[in-house]
């Protein structure tokens, strides 16, 4: 006699596929992408694909791990939103580096309206490197998304005008050092040139010139097609993501972080970017540690504004077809 699986594990198998399909709208560096998951009856298993065209920019696989760590909230979050709540394992097995997390013991909890709406915040979300308008952040609105982000295990502090120079001294001379690194540049050129591939930075989302920001954003070796107006950032404000370890599992968190005070900051009508070349040159970053005192390592630079209302929104940049990113083998034809 074959073993039928119950119908109850079916709805949860659903969920699960479909949970991983509306991770792929999360951010990652470069828009690499760099997760996999694996959907089996009762569990989702997340993996991370290391890609060699990263290797200077990202050597100990930080970035690429904090990426894969904002497909792990998404997909936690899709699957708040369609009522189930599990149980999330985080690098369960250390003979198996690459798996990250799984999530299991899926228990029916009721659809929240809240995991709802940030759902919809995914399919909108979008990184707008332009200067933000000269309407101030309201302080609710800052508030509610560093809150965000230390209910998943990291923390947001938001930086005094003195230390906003800091960091874009140290993200200039970060610029520097990479601008000088053949390797990086090589890998920057690769992921500006992917048309049609499903991955990297199209020109639509490269803004057309350098924009006037008070902290230098990443210079990508050519110029995008994204206008930019006159505008400038003196309205923004900047902020540290950072955590205790530097671990793994810390990386992974600050990812979960990232893509809850992101999803919060869109929500809230509040545009944020990612600045990551402050933590991509090791002598650098651990410049920028002296602005948390020393007590904490820094994971990402956020900017955070009001767009400019003026400006439509860029693209969204592309992604990879879910059956590349999604493995649903092991419960092809167990769900409906």
């Amino acid at each position: 006699m074959s073993h039928e699986t119950p119908a109850t594990d079916r709805p949860l198998t659903t969920a699960l596929a479909e949970a991983a399909a509306t991770a792929g709208h999360a951010p990652s560096v470069h828009n690499t992408q760099p997760w996999r998951w694996r959907v089996l009856p009762d569990a989702l298993e997340l993996r991370l694909v290391r890609d060699p065209k990263l290797a200077g920019t990202d050597p100990e696989g930080r970035l690429l791990t904090l990426s894969c760590g904002a497909a792990l909230h998404h997909a936690r979050t899709a699957l708040a939103a369609e009522g189930w709540t599990p149980v999330v394992e985080r690098l369960p097995d250390p003979a198996e580096p690459a798996l990250l997390a799984r999530l299991t013991g899926g228990k029916r909890s009721g659809g929240g309206a809240g995991a709802m709406r940030l759902v919809q915040c995914m399919r909108v979300r979008r990184t707008d490197r332009r200067p933000v308008s000269d309407e101030p952040v309201p302080a609710a609105a800052v508030d509610e998304i560093t809150g965000a982000a230390a209910a998943e295990g990291a923390r947001l502090q938001i930086l005094h005008p003195d230390q906003v120079l800091a960091l874009a001294s140290a993200a200039g001379r970060a610029a520097a050092v990479e601008a000088a690194d053949a390797q990086v540049q090589e890998e920057l050129a690769y992921w500006t040139s992917r048309a049609g591939t499903g991955t990297g930075l199209p020109p639509e989302v490269l803004p057309a010139h350098a924009p006037q920001t008070t902290v230098p954003a990443r210079d990508f070796g050519r110029s995008g097609a994204l206008p930019v107006g006159p505008g400038h950032d003196r309205a923004a404000v900047y902020g540290l993501l950072f955590g205790d370890e530097d671990e793994p599992d810390s990386w992974l968190r600050a990812g979960e972080a990232l893509s809850a005070a992101w999803l919060t900051a869109t929500r809230l009508g509040v545009s944020m970017v990612p600045l990551s070349g402050v933590v991509e040159v090791e002598g650098i970053r651990q410049t920028v540690r002296q602005l948390l005192a020393g007590l904490g390592h820094p994971y990402l630079a956020l900017r955070i504004g009001v767009a400019n209302p003026e400006q439509a929104g860029p693209p969204h940049t592309p992604r990879l077809p879910t059956e590349q990113v999604v493995d649903t083998s092991a419960v092809r034809g167990a769900g409906s």
